[in-house]
């Protein structure tokens, strides 16, 4: 398991919002994505008819940027990873929970088990900078 410093994790729970890059057939699909960081994994949310989901159903190689542009301050972290579907039971109820009460757009369009699934981001390599 890849291990994150404390300036990292520090970085990672401050923000919410990430790149999520996903490919078929070498064809490369970026889409910005709200996301939730809990120990040392990262979780989205998707719909069942999304580019990215379909994109992940067939290749579970991905890609994530957390990032602030900032002149002279630029930060990130950097994650190349492998991707798993939770769609039902206790862990997607949990992870429902949480979205609920961190993200407001959960609110206005919430959905059930197997309407939507959340991803899984299993980190498999990072690199970061600028958190020093």
């Amino acid at each position: 398991m890849i291990e994150f410093t404390q300036k990292e994790i520090d970085f990672l729970e401050k923000n919410e919002a990430c790149r999520i890059a996903t490919s078929l057939n070498d064809v490369p699909h970026v889409t910005p994505v709200t996301y939730y960081y809990e120990n040392g994994f990262f979780y989205i949310a998707t719909d069942y008819n999304t580019k990215k989901y379909s994109n992940l159903k067939k290749n579970k190689n991905v890609a994530i940027t957390v990032d602030i542009y900032l002149a002279e301050k630029h930060k990130a972290v950097i994650i190349q990873g492998a991707a798993e579907f939770i769609e039902r039971g206790s862990d997607f109820k949990r992870l429902y929970d949480i979205f609920y009460k961190k993200f407001s757009w959960v609110k206005e369009m919430p959905w059930k088990e197997g309407e939507a699934p959340f991803v899984k981001i299993i980190p498999r390599k990072k690199t970061s900078w600028g958190l020093s």
